[in-house]
């Protein structure tokens, strides 16, 4: 065999040899991507599956409310309604599955304060407990959207990197989109304790 012909065979093994290689490092991160985005949607699932026993707790107490409980059961029936396949992460539906999510968030807000006319139902036990779990909860969410956005930024990284990019691309490996801050989150909240 001519020396030529087997360096175009040794270049050959260390391309393939690369390839498998780079291709099996990016299933890698692709997946870890997939699994965080499972423990974000598992932890928004924490969040709905509270929601049903803190609208029957205010409801024993707040019965006048109903519009508010309404909004909050209709808010969480759009949440969980907003389903995402990991693999097919684009920019629109993170966008719907975030509105769904804010729009619940702000029901929740609504709900909470309306509690504040009730101090009977602040010092009930059942409530009380199901406000600390829901904002642990809470805190869940931020951890599980901050890790898979780490986890997107390395993934995103990998399929960017030469040589990787020329793989990813002939792979079907595609940059995946992380959450962001919601509009006007910058701006920090009016806070008025005025009486009126």
């Amino acid at each position: 065999m001519k020396t030529s012909n087997l360096l175009i065979l040794l270049l050959l093994i260390l391309l393939g040899l690369g390839g498998c290689s780079t291709y099996n490092g990016l299933v890698n991160k692709d997946e870890a991507v997939n699994q965080a985005w499972a423990n974000v949607q598992s932890a928004y699932q924490r969040r709905a599956d509270l929601i049903p026993n803190l609208v029957e707790t205010v409801k024993g107490y707040a019965e006048h409310e109903k519009s508010t409980l309404r909004e909050v059961v209709e808010a969480r029936a759009k949440a969980t309604a907003v389903t995402i396949d990991p693999s097919n992460l684009t920019p629109e539906k993170l966008r719907q599955f975030q509105e769904a999510q804010n729009n619940l968030s702000g029901a929740l807000s609504r709900l909470l304060v309306t509690v504040e006319r009730y101090p009977e139902l602040k010092a009930n036990q059942n409530f009380l407990e199901l406000q600390s779990q829901l904002e642990g909860t809470e805190n869940r969410i931020k951890v599980a959207r901050d890790k898979f956005n780490e986890t997107v930024r390395i993934y995103n990284q990998a399929v960017r990197r030469f040589p990787n990019n020329l793989f990813a691309g002939m792979f079907g490996f595609h940059r995946r989109t992380m959450f962001e801050a919601q509009p006007g989150a910058e701006t920090a909240p009016k806070v008025d304790f005025s009486t009126h």
